[in-house]
């Protein structure tokens, strides 16, 4: 499905990253719980893929939006952009470098499928190599956009 659906599709979609994908990825399956002793969420971060497929598989949730912000590597890297509110079978397409975050389950389970996929020829490409690091001139921080296992700067901007 991978190789006849997906490739395909995120070639169209995004096809600097995905125009020549690699033929293997990573995939596997995340759950969040409002159970007491469960994940309820994940920090802002990004994927160690060049595009992500995140499907919702389901179950009954409330909360457990998808918080996006910027992409690394460009000024609004850690500026709000859009939250997405999960729906059962449906799934969402994104550049790895978009900076991301679950935000906790209010109640229920949420369980996703996650595929990673990489192209090796985008990774040897300027434009990867401009996109794994910070920009210089980047906007201030907008705390919905800070990782706290992430961003060496969190306390200065979280407290400030």
């Amino acid at each position: 499905i991978v190789s006849t659906v997906l490739a395909p599709l995120l070639a169209r979609l995004f096809p600097l990253e995905a125009g020549e994908l690699d033929d293997d990825h990573h995939s596997f399956v995340v759950h969040y719980s409002s159970a007491a002793d469960a994940d309820t969420g994940l920090d802002m971060h990004h994927d160690d893929s060049d595009v992500t497929v995140n499907i919702c598989l389901g179950r009954e949730f409330s909360g457990s939006t998808l918080t996006f912000c910027g992409r690394l590597g460009e000024e609004a890297h850690r500026r709000w952009h859009h939250t997405y509110q999960h729906q059962a079978g449906r799934a969402v397409l994104h550049l790895g470098r978009q900076r991301h975050g679950a935000d906790d389950i209010q109640g229920g389970q949420r369980t996703n499928l996650i595929i990673w996929l990489t192209s090796s020829r985008f990774r040897q490409s300027d434009a990867f190599q401009k996109g794994q690091r910070r920009a210089v001139g980047e906007q201030a921080p907008e705390l919905v956009c800070l990782s706290y296992s992430h961003d060496d700067d969190y306390l200065t901007h979280a407290t400030a």
